[in-house]
């Protein structure tokens, strides 16, 4: 029976025992729909920096939250604590208050979750200046998508390996990993790695 069904059966019979599982049932999908709802947001300011940060995103992302904690959803908490990060991180550029949740959300189980968050972890330590850090947490982050089968993601973190290579004066080791990556990306079709693959591969050979 539907939850609205069972609502209704409560109203007329009298029978409250089953809204308890009706409530949470409903929670659940609150919970899936505000981070499904949040990451649209994310993805759109992803391909359309100019319109900048949209309002409601933050606040989708804590409400998942909220609601995962609530329901002793680990999984879902980790994948909401991420994407708070993320938005930390990518959107406002605020890596001090982006790490602790992206370091709770990569003590994840779920293992997609915790390579998304090493990723990001990687980033912060790059930009940091903490070259080695960097390196290990993308090679870890690409271990476990290589091992998932998230090839466009190992690709995506080539790009940041290539650039911690060239800053370690492996230029060389740079190049190569660039052209791993883009025989990667272009076979799975991730056309925006592609462009940003391309962009590094500038970048480095002109620092020659």
């Amino acid at each position: 029976m539907r939850s609205k069904d069972r609502i209704e059966w409560a109203v007329f019979s009298g029978d409250t025992s089953g809204l308890a599982e009706v409530e949470r049932e409903l929670d659940v999908a609150e919970a899936d729909t505000a981070l499904a709802r949040g990451r649209l947001l994310h993805v759109r300011y992803q391909n359309d920096r100019a319109g900048g940060e949209d309002p409601a995103e933050l606040p989708l992302f804590e409400r998942a939250l909220e609601l995962y904690r609530a329901l002793g959803d680990t999984r879902g908490e980790a994948d909401a604590l991420f994407w708070i990060g993320c938005l930390h991180q990518y959107i406002r550029r605020d890596d001090k208050t982006a790490v602790p949740f992206l370091a709770q959300a990569a003590r994840s189980d779920d293992r997609s979750i915790r390579s998304h968050a090493l990723r990001h972890l990687g980033i912060a330590a790059h930009t940091a200046g903490r070259l080695d850090e960097a390196r290990e947490h993308l090679e870890e982050s690409s271990r476990l998508r290589r091992e998932d089968g998230e090839l466009p993601g190992v690709a995506a973190n080539m790009v940041g390996l290539a650039y911690i290579a060239a800053a370690q004066d492996r230029r060389a080791d740079a190049l190569a990993i660039l052209g791993s990556a883009h025989g990667i990306a272009e076979s799975e079709g991730a056309a925006v790695i592609v462009r940003q693959l391309a962009e590094a591969r500038s970048t480095i050979e002109a620092q020659q």
